[in-house]
């Protein structure tokens, strides 16, 4: 997928879409820098876009980079601009987790249980240990499971 990503990006280097396409495969990759800059060419192009889950990919990009701090505020602005989505508040439940603010991790895993039951989902599409056990520790503790 990525080479043909790559090569669409190169017949049509303003394809926006194709750097928002090509930033997802470079996550699942565990290609967080590229990721983060591909999603970033992609906003810059289409401004206009909806751009919640944009931010929610850069926040997951951050988070995984244990870049807490700045996966916050891009996961506050993924949550604003669609309420309704679960993934963000997860990605921001582990990060308050993460930086010991459990206080403000579990009021967003109550706010996350208000749109889903499903607090802690299957990560079996994580193909890095590393990064699906720093989501799922982080999200657990968040959920006071196994505390």
């Amino acid at each position: 997928m990525m080479v043909l990503i790559d090569r669409a990006l190169v017949l049509n280097p303003s394809f926006a879409r194709g750097w928002y396409l090509s930033s997802n495969l470079r996550r699942w990759a565990g290609q967080l820098d590229i990721a983060i800059e591909h999603i970033e060419t992609s906003l810059r192009l289409n401004p206009r876009a909806r751009n919640g889950l944009s931010f929610f990919q850069i926040g997951a990009n951050y988070f995984y980079r244990r870049r807490f701090d700045e996966a916050v505020s891009k996961l506050l602005v993924a949550i604003n601009e669609d309420p309704s989505y679960p993934e963000p508040y997860r990605y921001l439940a582990a990060c308050y987790a993460h930086m010991g603010r459990l206080g403000e991790a579990r009021a967003i895993v109550g706010r996350l249980r208000a749109i889903t039951p499903l607090v802690v989902p299957s990560t079996v599409h994580t193909r890095n240990l590393e990064y699906r056990e720093l989501f799922l520790s982080g999200l657990r503790l968040a959920a006071r499971e196994g505390t």
